[in-house]
């Protein structure tokens, strides 16, 4: 038998054995000089003097100031421990539905900036994430560098998800938000075209049509003219800018799904807000290099502009910080039929806010392109369904 005492609470403890464990309360702790000099002399198992020592070396340390005397086998007297309540199940869902709103109103202040390339946004926007996670890599002492091995996959995450954003924000400036939103949306199609290419996944008899209805939708928002002519829903005056953010906001959305492929290779060896801060530092390099070489450098010429700036990078953060938590909550399946809502939210903010009504064309092009996407979330989330309930069974 041998006493311990541990510093940092108010009581000396008994060790039996071998391996030490929690017996009783002895006494209460001494405090000054005296605990130091503290001898046990009139333990009567064994009659020898034990000295006290400064470390627990038990596995499990009692935190509370007094430890009943009932042994570690008897525990009957113990209180119940109560069973946690299970979280509320719309939680992920809500927590989806918030990114959702966040990212909406951050295409729509982009929208709203004037005299300010999507280039130097994005740089504003990368700059701010990148500030937000560095400070959280060095506090949990996580390897900047990411682990050996996969820091290659880690370079094309960032360089791919900046180059997605840097688009996305130029084909808003370039054609309407809402038809933008829409096109960017489609990824998901492409997650699973690629997830088939390189990831060796299994490939439906309906994800085909899913495909079809999606291409169909961007063709709809589109509107090229050897299909649909030169009278093609008063397109006419900025045909060439519709143009160019239909394709702005199609490589947007190829890039979305390839980083999604990218961060499925990694798989969860690597730091969420390692992944994020990869996105952020090459974001904010790719982006204020592109600025230079094409000397779109230019600060907000009224004080509204610059607050939209600040906004953007703020909203950026809370987006992906809700969408991590939903992820974290909730199947993918369902968050993805979430996300859907940001074609609606983007009607909704182009009506109220740019005075613009959508057209035939593009309310055709969003159900063509929302019923493919959702219909690959709905069978994703059926065919996970079906397995978890055969393990179970």
């Amino acid at each position: 038998m041998s006493a311990y005492c541990d510093p940092e609470q108010e009581f000396v403890v008994v060790a039996v054995g071998a391996e030490p464990r929690v017996t009783e309360v002895l006494m209460e702790k001494p405090n000054g000089r005296s605990a130091a000099n503290t001898e046990f002399n009139e333990i009567p198992e064994t009659g020898h003097r034990t000295a006290v020592s400064k470390h627990l070396n038990f596995a499990v340390c009692c935190h509370s100031q007094r430890v009943g005397h009932s042994s570690v086998e008897d525990n009957s007297s113990d209180p119940p421990v109560p069973e946690k309540k299970p979280k509320w199940v719309g939680l992920g869902l809500c927590y989806a539905l918030f990114s959702c709103v966040f990212f909406s109103v951050l295409a729509l202040l982009v929208k709203k900036i004037e005299g300010v390339h999507a280039l130097e946004i994005s740089g504003f926007r990368c700059l701010f994430q990148w500030l937000f996670t560095f400070p959280i890599i060095i506090y949990n002492e996580v390897d900047i560098m990411g682990p050996k091995g996969l820091r290659l996959l880690l370079f094309l995450r960032g360089l791919l998800g900046a180059t997605a954003m840097m688009l996305l924000f130029y084909a808003i400036q370039q054609m309407h938000l809402a038809d933008a939103t829409v096109i960017m949306l489609s990824n998901p199609i492409f997650v699973s075209i690629f997830a088939w290419i390189f990831l060796k996944e299994k490939c439906t008899l309906l994800d085909p049509i899913f495909i079809v209805f999606t291409l169909v939708g961007v063709v709809l928002i589109a509107r090229p003219q050897f299909l649909f002519g030169t009278q093609n829903g008063g397109l006419e005056s900025e045909y060439k800018n519709h143009i160019k953010g239909t394709v702005a906001a199609f490589g947007s959305a190829l890039c979305a799904a390839m980083t999604l492929i990218v961060i499925r290779k990694m798989g969860k060896s690597v730091n969420y807000f390692l992944s994020i801060w990869y996105y952020s530092a090459v974001g904010s390099i790719l982006s204020m290099s592109a600025v230079s070489i094409t000397r779109e450098w230019s600060l907000p010429f009224c004080g509204m502009d610059r607050a939209f700036l600040i906004l953007i990078g703020l909203l950026g953060i809370g987006g992906q910080v809700f969408l991590t938590k939903a992820l974290q909550i909730e199947r993918a399946a369902p968050v993805a039929l979430i996300k859907t809502t940001e074609v609606v939210l983007a009607f909704i903010l182009q009506y109220l806010f740019l005075n613009h009504s959508p057209t035939w064309w593009s309310l055709g092009g969003a159900i063509c392109v929302t019923s493919g996407t959702s219909g690959v979330a709905f069978q994703k989330w059926y065919t996970s369904t079906k397995k978890a309930k055969k393990i179970q069974n």
